[in-house]
């Protein structure tokens, strides 16, 4: 009998949607892992989720993420060039939702 194709989904989300993104993969029957780790651009803390499952929940698990990791509007201050004082101006940046890549499991073991 020949094994159902497996994925590995790593998603990057933010700390804040962790337990509801965790929670709403968990739902549709897959395993979670979550590592803690910290943004590049921002320097904030996020979590990389590893999730495995059947390659036919692909879509299932996309739709929990997006459903359960929201994009939120935050303001950094940053110092207005040219400016004779460094007075800091308030920029918008756009930060969260999840981050997903799929890869393909050539060889999963439960032990």
């Amino acid at each position: 009998m020949e094994n159902p194709i497996h994925l590995l989904l790593m998603a990057v989300v933010q700390d804040q949607d962790l337990d509801s993104a965790t929670r709403a993969v968990q739902a549709i029957g897959a395993t979670v892992t979550y590592l803690s780790s910290a943004g590049g651009f921002l320097g904030r803390r996020n979590a990389t989720l590893l999730i495995g499952l059947p390659a036919d929940k692909e879509k299932d698990a996309l739709l929990a993420l997006e459903n359960s990791c929201r994009q939120r509007v935050e303001y950094l201050t940053l110092p207005l060039e040219g400016s004779p004082m460094p007075m800091p101006a308030p920029v918008p940046v756009t930060v969260g939702g999840a981050t997903v890549f799929a890869l393909p499991v050539e060889r999963f073991e439960q032990i």
